[in-house]
């Protein structure tokens, strides 16, 4: 069943669209926490792999506390992970779903 025929009364599967409603909360948070520039920054930078507050900051020529609090709130939200090595902190997606719309994202806005 296409997304479209969900809200058409006559096709619609009340099952199918319970279900979504069901999710919505959880779509809505996700998308909020990609809603900022920074935090979609840290999400694309990390799907080449793990690094550490200090290799983002460089990257995104951001204050190192301003990163470290993005990642704070991407942590809240269980998107990214991170795994300690000695003192420094390196870090990774943690959501397959996080994984999927920074793909989808690439491939809209970043492909040639």
């Amino acid at each position: 069943m296409k997304l479209a025929e969900l809200f058409d009364n006559d096709k619609g599967d009340a099952h199918q669209f319970d279900e979504m409603t069901k999710h919505a909360h959880h779509a809505t948070e996700l998308l909020k926490a990609l809603a900022s520039e920074s935090r979609l920054m840290i999400l694309c930078l990390l799907v080449e792999g793990e690094k550490s507050v200090g290799q983002l900051n460089k990257k995104m020529n951001r204050a190192q506390s301003s990163v470290s609090q993005e990642l704070a709130r991407l942590r809240r939200q269980k998107l990214v992970k991170g795994r300690r090595d000695g003192k420094t902190v390196y870090y990774s997606i943690e959501s397959e779903e996080a994984k999927r719309i920074i793909a989808v994202l690439h491939e809209i806005y970043c492909k040639s």
